[in-house]
């Protein structure tokens, strides 16, 4: 366990107010902007304009109606995607604990290679494009809320801006309870608590350490932060993978697969509890509490994303070695694992036993996930999954609405349905008031 607490002293609150009329024009240019296609009985409202809520990584809506979501600037400057670097991709493969990988960056983007490196920009300053300056942006997280009830968000504020290290990821996943904020910003799930009530996290434990080996493709890290029905928390990371001890000393060596780790809120009892996921991007329970994602696909020809049942001790089959490495090497051969032996399809006669296999396969792009246990929403959407798909244009992205009856030890999907269409989300999750 690592902690650490800041000594109490004054701090800027960073504390955002919109009137009315500030809102207004703004939101009213946000609906001009977009014209989305919703399935009968479905309506659609604003609730934070722009300037309140800029770029947003992951939300939470928590139990008073206030909106909880990550930012990060990181992404552009500071956390890399190997295919802009594809020199480094058999290196990377090679990593197996997060000094290895501090060790590569530091010795590829050193000071004294400045001249190779000037695409990084000198962000601190000293006139050297180096590694240090993967060290000047942070994660930020915001609460913003309604405060006059007319439905619109006019306050925000700024409550975590940290989490600076070059080995940092972006924050790709939070869970707001009543005393602690969780983040998952690889290397580390945080646990943040604000001792003396003004709004600023001001506290802070890692519950567990390891997290983002790889330097891979990026949006690949941690997310989908989730209080689980036995009360511990559950999170993920896609196939940069993990490294990384328990609360008892245990070992946990997944570096090459994507994990779903588990622990109580004190960071105690922790574990593995499902792996050789890509990047489930979040997860959500059902009403008797089974583990459903979709998994978004490795990007070969003929390949789809797969509807994945995730159960404890489970391994969903994929390795980051399936995506990138060999198949530039000229001297090497074509033979890929996860295509030949078809690993990404449904269960079939001839599947690899070691595997659980994909429910069936199913959207692209899948990224925010929630399910609807209740029928505030209506009766018609009651015990539905609800799934966002990504794919860069809002043409051909939207919400789908799915739902799984049992079979056998499994599941099979009965119905689905594109409820969203003509707009480009990224996050779902829903409010105290059903929405």
């Amino acid at each position: 366990m690592l902690s650490s607490c800041k000594k109490s002293e004054p701090v800027d609150l960073q504390i955002i107010t919109l009137s009315p009329e500030q809102i207004a024009p703004q939101a009213e240019a946000a609906r001009n902007s977009i014209s989305p296609v919703l399935a009968e009985g479905l309506k659609m409202d604003l609730w934070a304009v722009d300037s309140l809520v800029k770029d947003p990584i992951t939300i939470q809506v928590y139990d008073d109606g206030s909106i909880y979501y990550a930012r990060s600037p990181r992404r552009t400057n500071s956390e890399f995607d190997i295919r802009g670097h594809q020199s480094w991709e058999i290196r990377s493969i090679g990593l197996q604990t997060i000094e290895d990988k501090r060790n590569f960056l530091r010795t590829e983007l050193s000071p004294e290679r400045s001249s190779e490196n000037t695409w990084l920009k000198d962000l601190n300053g000293d006139g050297s494009h180096d590694w240090r300056d993967m060290t000047i942006e942070g994660n930020e997280i915001f609460q913003i809320k309604d405060t006059d009830g007319d439905g619109l968000a006019d306050w925000a504020q700024r409550q975590v801006n940290d989490f600076t290290d070059e080995v940092v990821d972006v924050a790709g996943g939070l869970l707001k309870t009543e005393d602690a904020l969780y983040v998952a910003a690889g290397p580390d799930m945080w646990r943040l608590m604000d001792k003396n009530g003004d709004g600023i996290m001001d506290d802070k434990l890692s519950m567990s350490y390891g997290y983002g080996i790889h330097i891979g493709f990026g949006g690949h890290g941690m997310s989908g932060v989730e209080m689980g029905p036995d009360g511990r928390i559950y999170w993920g990371i896609g196939d940069i993978g993990f490294n990384g001890k328990g609360d008892d000393g245990t070992e946990y060596k997944y570096p090459n697969r994507g994990v779903i780790a588990r622990s109580n809120p004190d960071g105690s009892d922790f574990e593995i509890f499902a792996m050789g996921v890509r990047n489930t991007h979040e997860f959500v329970f059902d009403q008797f509490t089974n583990l459903i994602s979709v998994d978004n696909d490795g990007d070969h020809a003929g390949e789809k994303e797969r509807l994945v049942y995730l159960t404890r001790g489970s391994d969903s089959g994929w390795r980051i070695n399936w995506q990138f490495g060999k198949y530039r090497d000229p001297d090497n051969n074509t033979y890929k694992v996860w295509m030949d032996e078809k690993l990404f399809l449904p269960r079939w006669e001839g599947q690899a036993a070691y595997i659980t296999p994909p429910l069936m396969n199913y959207v692209s792009g899948p990224t925010g996930m929630v399910f609807n246990p209740g029928a505030r929403l209506g009766p018609r959407w009651k015990d539905h999954f609800f799934v966002v798909e990504f794919v860069g244009s809002a043409a051909s992205s939207g919400i789908h609405a799915f739902q799984l009856q049992p079979k056998g030890a499994s599941f099979e999907l009965t119905k689905t349905e594109k409820i969203v269409g003509s707009f480009l989300p990224t996050g779902i999750d829903f409010g105290p008031d059903g929405a």
